[in-house]
């Protein structure tokens, strides 16, 4: 028999089909197994040689046949944000260069929709066309499985839905019987909790109903897969237009109870924003004891993403406990309302100037140390002069305000409505 070094010329080729002939072996006794996508990366990695992960078309890690080695020249090279999500967008179906080697991408797609992304490292060499052949046909049997196994997560989470949204409005029954259920769903709802719910943020672009289901699929299916790397049993379901989640809080380190997962889950969720991710606001209960208490626990979380947009817009976190009195400015259904009330209240400080805006500055921290002026030119940094002639210009313009503790009210108010009516101007 012919081999290499007798010089058979047609012996790369032979190799290359053989390599191939193996891979497609393994790959389908995978598929007709009932194997998943950590069995196509590893047996992918093992006929080609390369390191292999699957992702998300966004690059958060759904299986891996990375050795640590690649994974640090990955990193080294940028190719990983902090959060441990691969940067598949730097990297591309033609490659980049990765120490004496490449790492690139393939679409992992089915009906013409993304599903996932096929990441390959090798550090060695670059990548032969055969072998890209190969990639291509692993990509192949990993869309079929995403697609099976997204058949099946849909029922799951309609039914996951359905439970969990009966609990949260009070439809459900004894609660002996709801922690029972939960278990057999996985869940383990016997401990104290807070309730997160996570919505995308609204663009100005109009977008297909289409693409914005692509969406908001991808962002529950983040936070399915950031709640399980937190710990076992937190339940974690799609409500189409928002994702609820219920954070266990009593290893929490704290203080308060509950802040520190819940950041270490939204900086999870939302990365780096690159491969994609949509912006998205976030809205947190206070901690709850049992079950009982979780439907008023949702209405504080709705409650809190939604007066937290309105005070800081998009993207950002807000906790019940932090509304104060933006709950009730909340309930003032109309915005030209509160901007009147403004205007009256903070007369030339609510105009969109610098000036105005220093003087407004130097109004809270007056009012954060009950105008006490030595203090609030210590927090400014002022001379105590500079701060007694601001008190008095403030006091021309608004009025007696180092006496009057009703007038301090009001312009208080009238600095928080600021915030939830916008910048100066109402706009």
């Amino acid at each position: 028999m012919l081999t290499e070094e007798n010089g058979d010329p047609e012996f790369p080729a032979r190799e290359a089909l053989a390599r191939l002939d193996a891979l497609h072996t393994g790959l389908t006794r995978i598929a007709l197994e009932g194997g998943d996508l950590a069995g196509i990366a590893a047996e992918v990695g093992r006929v080609l040689d390369v390191g292999v992960a699957v992702t998300s078309t966004d690059g958060r890690e759904r299986a891996s046949a990375l050795s640590e080695d690649q994974l640090r020249m990955l990193t080294e090279h940028d190719l990983v944000d902090p959060t441990g999500r691969l940067r598949v967008e730097r990297m591309g179906i033609d490659g980049v260069p990765v120490a004496g080697g490449e790492a690139r991408t393939l679409r992992v797609a089915a009906g013409g929709q993304n599903l996932a992304r096929l990441v390959c490292v090798r550090l060695t060499a670059r990548l032969a066309p055969d072998d890209v052949q190969a990639l291509e046909r692993a990509a192949a049997v990993a869309a079929l499985l995403i697609t099976r196994e997204e058949a099946v997560t849909a029922v799951e989470t309609k039914y996951q839905g359905d439970f969990l949204r009966d609990l949260l409005l009070r439809r459900t029954a004894d609660p002996a019987y709801v922690a029972e259920h939960a278990d057999t769903l996985g869940w383990d709802l016997r401990r104290p909790m807070v309730v997160l719910t996570a919505e995308l943020d609204p663009i100005d672009a109009r977008v297909p109903a289409e693409q914005w289901r692509a969406w908001q699929k991808r962002f529950s299916a983040g936070w399915r897969q950031v709640c399980s790397g937190l710990g076992e049993g937190i339940p974690t379901v799609d409500f189409s237009s928002e994702v609820v989640t219920l954070l266990p809080v009593d290893a929490d380190p704290g203080p308060p109870p509950g802040r520190d997962i819940v950041r270490r889950a939204v900086t999870a969720v939302a990365g780096d924003k690159g491969g994609g991710r949509r912006q998205f606001s976030a809205g947190v209960s206070r901690p709850v004891p049992d079950i009982d208490a979780l439907p008023g626990a949702y209405a504080q979380a709705r409650r809190a993403v939604e007066v937290g947009r309105r005070i800081s817009g998009g993207g950002s976190t807000t906790f019940f406990d932090q509304l104060g009195l933006h709950r009730l400015l909340a309930l003032v259904p109309d915005p030209a309302e509160l901007d009147s009330f403004v205007r009256d209240a903070l007369g030339p400080l609510a105009e969109a100037t610098t000036e105005a805006a220093e003087l407004r500055e130097t109004l809270q921290v007056l009012l954060d140390t009950n105008f006490t002026v030595a203090e609030a030119a210590r927090v400014q940094f002022f001379h105590y002069n500079t701060m007694r002639y601001r008190v008095a210009k403030l006091e021309r313009l608004l009025g007696p305000l180092s006496t009057d503790p009703n007038l301090r009210l009001d312009v208080a108010v009238a600095l928080q409505a600021l915030r939830t009516v916008g910048r100066p101007g109402g706009t």
